[in-house]
């Protein structure tokens, strides 16, 4: 045990080296990997943590795994359609059709276990340097937040576990110091009671964010936030090892868990609205900067260089292409498209119906055919990645933002209050007027009972966090999952009809021909015209292609009661004899 206590303090420092676009988390290698050296000085403990956050990226983190295959199909999204279908692969997981043996659930899995055994190292080392308690201010301060860090962290690879596989072993300890290594499946609850006292334990050892802090390094709002969202999950539905889905118990406890962290961080001031829903991606994430006003509040750094180990296929896997190259495998459903208010200015940040052609004029694709736009190639700077052949391009991927925070706040408010409080009205106003470009008169009035006040926050859910792997999550927590899919795929075989509410919508779109930005000729609400528009190009629009392109293949799998997560792959029962395949795999 002791040689694989000190090999994985190697693997801390061999794959916790890499860069990112802030400063934080370049780091210079050391070649002793002994506990005794490696948390001797704040340095070197910071190197080991460093390592820690390097589990969350790369092809098998949220490089585009945990990011862009685990999240789908939900009711705004479809994953990667077409054939070959079923591929024991991606689409397999996207539609529901997933199988233990599938190729891309066994390696991501791992992966989130050697985070857990590399936090669970920092955990119990770093509260035993000797500087903890009676180093330099200095010293106290850093480690602590280091231990901080190392705690949330911990709480984020176990919710990816639990989330995707249900009720999975769970150790709290390094493994050096585990009795049997085969553990048997732990209760999610029991889980994540744990992570609820991790964190709030985290909260009180990390600072809060300030104007200068990078958000790649984990602050207390984020510990605050993490534990507010694992806390709804706690309260939440989810499905059991007998195939109900549930809640656990004294649901409202967490809820009031929820309200009270994002309360706090709401009344601290360190996190901000970015007043620009656009430029909170197109100026930050996709320009590789610090958002300014802190509302990204943690995202995952990711290496640039081009390494399946560290780096990011954001903008490559999705989003348009250029001169045909990438692979535009996430589409924005043409039901969700619709669904925005015309003057909601996240339509156009979240779907991108378009090609850039080798020339750098614009192509449109038709509806069914869109896919999302927030982290468009075309939009990515410092440097351009628009032409580049490459499939990574360095970006991070957001984990937790403070429009998350106001609307997890609004919901919990509505739930213990039976009904929305000025405050939760607040806070849900805020995210909508920033959506509408600051316009009051264009949002409307909130509703005020408790299932219309609901309803809003599960639909301004899906509006402010499309693409960003949180929707099929939420809809699951609310037990909405299989209602949401029914209900996309009645109005998409609707739509495919030309009936009811979508009688009147254009089967042809005009677009100026030859432009570099895309500018529509005619309205997306009304029928086309009659004869083309000057200077213009056309795409066709609404018709029966929705039926092939997305209703083949859309969730087809889904089975309630089994779908909600993924199976155990078959070399994890392999190697731990205490597991058994269950929720119906």
């Amino acid at each position: 045990m002791n040689r694989i206590y000190k090999i994985t303090l190697a693997l801390i420092f061999s794959l916790g080296v890499f860069t990112s676009c802030e400063d934080y988390l370049e780091v210079t290698p050391v070649s002793s990997f002994g506990p005794d050296y490696v948390f001797s000085n704040v340095t070197n403990a910071t190197k080991a943590v460093a390592g820690v956050y390097a589990a969350l990226g790369g092809d098998n983190g949220y490089g585009i795994r945990l990011s862009m295959y685990y999240p789908l199909d939900d009711d705004i999204m479809m994953g990667q359609g077409g054939n070959p279908f079923p591929d024991n692969e991606r689409r397999d997981i996207a539609h529901y059709n997933v199988q233990p043996s599938n190729t891309q659930i066994r390696v991501p899995f791992n992966q989130l276990y050697t985070g857990i055994e590399r936090a669970n190292i920092c955990i119990v080392e770093i509260p035993r340097m000797a500087m903890y308690q009676n180093g330099t201010e200095f010293e106290k301060r850093e480690l602590r937040r280091l231990h901080g860090e190392a705690l949330t962290l911990r709480a984020k690879f176990y919710l990816e576990l639990v989330r995707n596989w249900g009720d999975i072993p769970a150790q709290f300890a390094p493994s050096s110091a585990q009795p049997d290594l085969f553990l048997e499946r732990t209760d999610r609850d029991v889980i994540y009671d744990q992570l609820l006292a991790d964190l709030a334990e985290a909260a009180e050892l990390l600072p809060w964010a300030t104007a200068s802090s990078s958000s790649e390094r984990i602050t207390q709002g984020v510990a605050r936030g993490m534990r507010a969202r694992i806390a709804l999950y706690r309260g939440g539905y989810s499905l059991r090892l007998d195939r109900t889905m549930r809640r656990g118990s004294n649901h409202m406890t967490y809820y009031q868990i929820a309200r009270d962290e994002t309360a706090a961080i709401i009344a601290s001031g360190s996190h901000n609205l970015n007043p620009s829903f656009e430029d909170l991606f197109r100026g930050s994430i996709l320009a590789r900067r610090r958002e300014p006003n802190g509302e990204i509040m943690w995202d995952i750094a990711m290496t640039g260089g081009g390494s399946a180990f560290g780096d990011s296929k954001l903008g490559y896997y999705n989003g348009p292409r250029w001169n045909n190259l990438g692979n535009s495998a996430l589409t924005i459903l043409p039901t969700f498209f619709y669904s925005f208010n015309e003057n909601d200015q996240r339509r156009d940040v979240t779907a991108a119906p378009y090609n850039i052609n080798q020339n750098f004029t614009i192509v449109a694709r038709n509806l069914q055919t869109m896919v999302d736009g927030k982290f468009r190639r075309d939009w990515i700077t410092n440097p351009v990645s628009v032409n580049s052949t490459a499939q990574y391009f360095g970006l991070n991927w957001p984990v937790i933002r403070y429009a998350d925070v106001l609307l997890m706040f609004a919901e919990a408010e509505n739930e213990i209050n039976n009904g929305p409080t000025p405050a939760a009205i607040e806070a849900y106003n805020q995210v909508r007027l920033r959506a509408f470009g600051g316009d009051a008169a264009l949002i409307g009035t909130a509703p005020t009972g408790y299932q219309d006040f609901f309803d809003a926050i599960v639909q301004e859910r899906a509006f402010e966090f499309a693409g960003e792997g949180i929707r099929k999550y939420d809809l699951i927590r609310w037990n909405l999952l299989e209602t949401k899919l029914n209900e996309t795929k009645a109005n998409l075989a609707a739509m495919a009809a030309r009936t009811g509410e979508y009688a009147n919508l254009p089967t042809t779109m005009y677009y100026e021909a030859g432009a570099t930005e895309l500018n529509w000729l005619n309205s997306f609400y009304q029928p086309q015209p009659t004869t083309a528009p000057a200077g213009s190009a056309s795409v066709s629009w609404v018709g029966t292609g929705i039926n092939t392109t997305i209703l083949t293949f859309y969730a087809i799998g889904f089975t309630p009661g089994k779908s909600e997560l993924l199976p155990l792959h078959t070399s994890i029962l392999d190697a731990n004899p205490r597991l058994k395949q269950e929720y119906g795999y």
